[in-house]
């Protein structure tokens, strides 16, 4: 979403400057043209070099500089596709809640019509003083995105809110501006991963889901808007940015949480693996090996809960229904006769075992199945795109009905 974009960085006289410089470069690496606007307190913390060097571009830190134009910071503010300050302190939240303008960057502020994020960083009495807060709500009020700080130990040695939040956090709420809101508060309920089935303490029967489509779904979802939890099996993945993570292991618990959580969904999309099967009976103690080579040892298996065809016979009229069939063959044949079967709306269907596709990999090959007959073919794509497609499709039949 950044890619060739152009972001102004403001950079406030903060300990907390030091991270711009990571944050510069996550926003340089999505392809993004950066611009850096630093205080005069600024440049006490961190130099002009760093950031010229790093963003390519000449840094402005002052109205009047010989080597600047003028009304650099004018040009810059009419071009900026979004600002972010980070770390912003309350001097300059205080002027622009105010309208004061006396240096580059509260000058520039005064003249920019694009999106923008302010990050406060400072002492946790500073943050929590009446004032601060007014003028933190004032810039609310007038549209713009704050990002709240975290809390924990400052520099200061004072402990609360107030430390400036990790770099990729601020990055990932930045690139969320720029995607389309038209999920904007919609409850959105996301199963993902795979399911682990207990024949002991130590080994269990489960698939090679990896859970990266269902993680990309919801975060997806996040960013356009929605209001999403993501029921999610045993993964190695990191839980998506501002998702709701329940965590399960076995399909009945996954069964448990989903439908729990469905009655308050308006679209439900069921991307997790479930085992289909479950031993009869779980030993409490490990099964050891009895030392004959020619033993063999029997599990006797019992069906699971089938989950989505649950979900199916329970669900309301308003609410938006989509699973996915993961096959090895014969896909159009079995997508809808499980879409018929278990009532869905959309089924998103891919043959696995295909380089590149399927469990696993970071790219997917999928065929789109609806309700009403249609069908759509996607070529082989980041995982990331397909879950924005998939959206795409509901949000277009959801918002439309």
């Amino acid at each position: 979403m950044l890619k060739d974009k152009t972001i102004v960085l403001g950079v406030c006289g903060g300990i907390a400057a030091y991270k711009a410089v990571e944050l510069l470069r996550l926003i340089k690496k999505a392809g993004a043209n950066v611009r850096v606007v630093m205080t005069q307190s600024a440049l006490e913390f961190v130099g002009e070099t760093t950031f010229r060097v790093l963003s390519e571009n000449d840094v402005c830190t002052g109205l009047f500089n010989s080597k600047e134009s003028s009304v650099r910071h004018i040009e810059w503010a009419s071009e900026a596709d979004a600002v972010v300050i980070a770390p912003a302190t309350a001097n300059i939240i205080g002027k622009m809640a105010n309208g004061i303008a006396d240096d580059a960057l509260s000058t520039m502020m005064m003249a920019v019509t694009s999106k923008v994020m302010i990050c406060p960083s400072m002492n946790t009495y500073m943050y929590e003083n009446r004032a601060v807060q007014r003028n933190i709500d004032i810039l609310e009020q007038d549209g713009f995105f704050i990002l709240e700080p975290g809390t924990g130990e400052l520099a200061c040695k004072t402990s609360g809110a107030g430390r400036l939040p990790d770099p990729v956090l601020i990055f990932d709420r930045l690139v969320k501006l720029f995607y389309p809101k038209d999920l904007k508060g919609k409850k959105i309920l996301v199963s993902a991963g795979p399911t682990r089935e207990a024949i002991d303490p130590v080994r269990y029967i489960s698939n090679h889901s990896s859970g990266k489509m269902g993680y990309a779904v919801a975060e997806a979802a996040e960013k356009r808007g929605g209001v999403v939890t993501l029921v999610s099996g045993p993964v190695s993945l990191s839980p998506p940015i501002g998702v709701d993570v329940i965590k399960i292991e076995s399909a009945k618990q996954m069964a448990d949480e989903i439908i729990k959580n469905m009655d308050d969904a308006d679209i439900i999309i069921k991307v997790a693996a479930v085992a289909d099967y479950r031993p009869s009976a779980s030993h409490d103690k490990k099964i050891k090996k009895n030392g004959n080579l020619t033993a063999s040892i029997s599990i006797e298996l019992t069906e699971n809960p089938d989950i989505l065809k649950m979900v199916g016979e329970r669900k309301k009229e308003r609410q938006f229904l989509a699973g996915f069939a993961a096959e090895t063959q014969n896909l159009d044949v079995y997508a809808l006769k499980k879409m018929e079967k278990k009532n869905l709306d959309l089924i998103v269907g891919n043959i696995v075992g295909v380089k590149g596709s399927g469990f696993e990999a970071d790219t997917n090959k999928v065929k789109f199945f609806f309700r009403d007959g249609t069908t759509h073919d996607l070529p082989l794509m980041d995982k990331a795109k397909v879950a924005h497609k998939i959206l795409d499709h509901i949000s277009a039949r959801v918002i439309s009905s």
